[in-house]
């Protein structure tokens, strides 16, 4: 299934689910906890049902699940692919019998998933550079860019998740705004004595930036995971490269 498809249906299946845990769960438990505040003449206590039953938290909510399985997938993409860091796929060089072309047409007859991982792409395009100009400085100039390109590409497909840690914040926020303005158009009713309309306003605003705040520390802590593990499969590929490649082909070339 494409990547992008997958997202839209993760973000689709997050709404479902939150949406079915917000109308079968925390809704009729508020409910019931506004009947008895409502008999008893009290006013509702702060407890979970309470501090997550406004529209801005159920939103956070969903931006949250969906923020952890775009992290999730894709450090399980990248824990998927790291034996290729202790599999020697360049031994062929070594063999005199065998040339550069063939050892490219080895690694051409690997898996498509494997031929994919941006370790065999960059390897197999030095590599592949080394075969047309028979220069190791070219195959070690590949090696530069291809990993540039591949920090770029790293940086846009995080860009999704960073616009999520920015925007559960800033739906809390939006929350806080709307709690202090019906807090104000209750400020005559809470002058006359009756402060209750204005307090579960106020309530309104300090619930939604205090969950919007809480989602977002999770989720920047396993932003700041994934990058650091991108940054790390960066230096992996380039040690890779010049340990199995680079190397081999000076002391081939050298012989």
């Amino acid at each position: 299934m494409n990547k992008n498809v997958q997202k839209i249906l993760a973000l689709a299946i997050s709404i479902i689910f939150v949406q079915v845990l917000y109308s079968f769960w925390i809704l009729p438990n508020v409910r019931a906890l506004e009947l008895i505040a409502a008999s008893t003449g009290s006013i509702l206590p702060r407890n979970f049902f309470v501090i997550v039953k406004d529209l801005e938290q159920q939103v956070c909510f969903v931006l949250f699940l969906w923020g952890m399985y775009l992290c999730i997938d894709k450090l399980m993409e990248i824990s998927a692919h790291s034996y290729l860091f202790d599999v020697d796929l360049l031994s062929d060089i070594e063999d005199s019998a065998n040339d550069i072309v063939s050892t490219l047409d080895s690694i051409d007859k690997l898996p498509e998933e494997i031929r994919d991982t941006p370790l065999v792409q960059i390897t197999s395009s030095a590599l592949r550079r080394y075969a047309i100009t028979g220069s190791i400085q070219n195959a070690s100039e590949a090696i530069t860019p291809a990993l540039d390109s591949m920090a770029i590409k790293n940086e846009a497909e995080l860009s999704v998740i960073k616009y999520i840690t920015w925007a559960v914040p800033s739906i809390g926020f939006l929350g806080t705004v709307r709690g202090i303005g019906q807090a104000m158009s209750e400020a005559e009713s809470a002058v006359a004595g009756n402060i209750g309309p204005m307090t579960s306003s106020l309530g309104v605003s300090f619930n939604s930036t205090f969950v919007a705040l809480m989602i977002s520390v999770v989720l920047m802590m396993l932003v700041s995971y994934l990058q650091r593990s991108n940054d790390d499969q960066l230096v992996k590929v380039q040690e890779y490269c010049e340990k199995y490649l680079i190397r081999r082909i000076s002391i081939s070339r050298q012989d």
